[in-house]
């Protein structure tokens, strides 16, 4: 167990005072039993009204609107979060899913619904021979097979931070050899679906402890990051980050999940001006070791 500090700051910046459309924010983690938020705060520069829903995958989003224009918009978050380590699920994997190919209860199609079918146009099938080629023979051992997949993308393809805005398809990326860690998850969870895998994508933060001499650092997005989560029946949602080519998800602090990537924005909204008014944005994300918070009332001793 371990508590640690999300500080995740961005700032928009306009050439003049501009009004704001209702912003959409997807900061909040995810709490359970690997996870649990111990404090929040949210600072947003010109100040808004608030409110808190659940889409309908459960994530928590929070609806800003705002009442008066300006030429810098400011958001700030602060989290204080105990993650819990998570186990190796290899002896939890159901008799019946633990060698490749299997298939799914019928419960458990119905639950994953589109999570199952391939969002991205795949004329060639280039992708899915991809992924076919980590197959070993008739049958194949599950995890092995997820394993393999997942550290493919990170031994085939070079990492490249992008702060546009967009994510490329996984023929794209293919094609061009890089990508972000958004472009990367997207290429594992399309390529776990044409594979007959329910797959969905992660928005969150990574957490990079020291690491020593020997060990290459992880890579870092520079702001938020994206990975994946495979359906096996047994452990359930398994974490594969493929930018570093990681399984499980004592590093990953989940925040949202969706079927697509677009739906896991950390920030969306939008402004009433020209296109000459956005100057551009800044974010700074930092997650350090941090202290547990005293109980609410409680009494500090020396």
């Amino acid at each position: 167990m371990s508590v640690l500090t999300v500080q995740h700051t961005t700032v928009y910046r306009y050439r003049r005072p501009v009004a704001f459309g209702p912003h959409r924010l997807m900061l909040r983690p995810r709490d359970g039993h690997d996870l649990r938020l111990l404090a929040t705060e949210l600072e947003i520069s010109p100040a808004g009204a608030s409110r808190w829903v659940y889409d309908a995958l459960g994530n928590s989003v929070t609806i800003v609107t705002f009442a008066q224009p300006a030429s810098e918009l400011r958001f700030a978050s602060r989290l204080t979060i105990e993650r819990f380590g998570s186990r190796p699920p290899r002896g939890e994997v159901e008799t019946s899913a633990a060698r490749y190919p299997f298939v799914y209860s019928m419960q458990d199609r119905f639950d994953l619904g589109r999570m199952l079918e391939q969002h991205y146009m795949d004329p060639g099938d280039r992708l899915g021979a991809w992924a076919r080629g980590f197959v070993r023979g008739v049958s194949t051992d599950t995890l092995a097979l997820l394993a393999d997949l997942n550290a493919g993308i990170r031994a085939q393809f070079g990492y490249q931070s992008r702060d546009e805005e967009g994510t490329q398809t996984p023929v794209e990326t293919l094609q061009r050899g890089w990508g972000s860690c958004r472009d990367f998850a997207v290429v594992l969870v399309e390529a776990a679906r044409s594979l007959g895998f329910g797959a969905r994508m992660v928005s969150g933060y990574l957490h990079t402890p020291p690491v020593d001499g020997n060990t290459a650092p992880p890579q870092l997005p520079g702001t938020t990051h994206a990975w994946a989560e495979i359906y096996v029946p047994g452990p359930g949602w398994l974490a594969f980050d493929p930018t570093n080519g990681t399984a499980g998800g004592d590093d990953l602090i989940r925040v949202a999940v969706a079927r697509d990537i677009h739906q896991i924005a950390p920030i969306s909204g939008s402004y009433h001006g020209s296109g000459d008014d956005y100057l551009g944005m800044e974010v700074a994300v930092s997650v350090q070791p941090g202290r547990q918070p005293p109980p609410v009332g409680g009494l500090s001793s020396d």
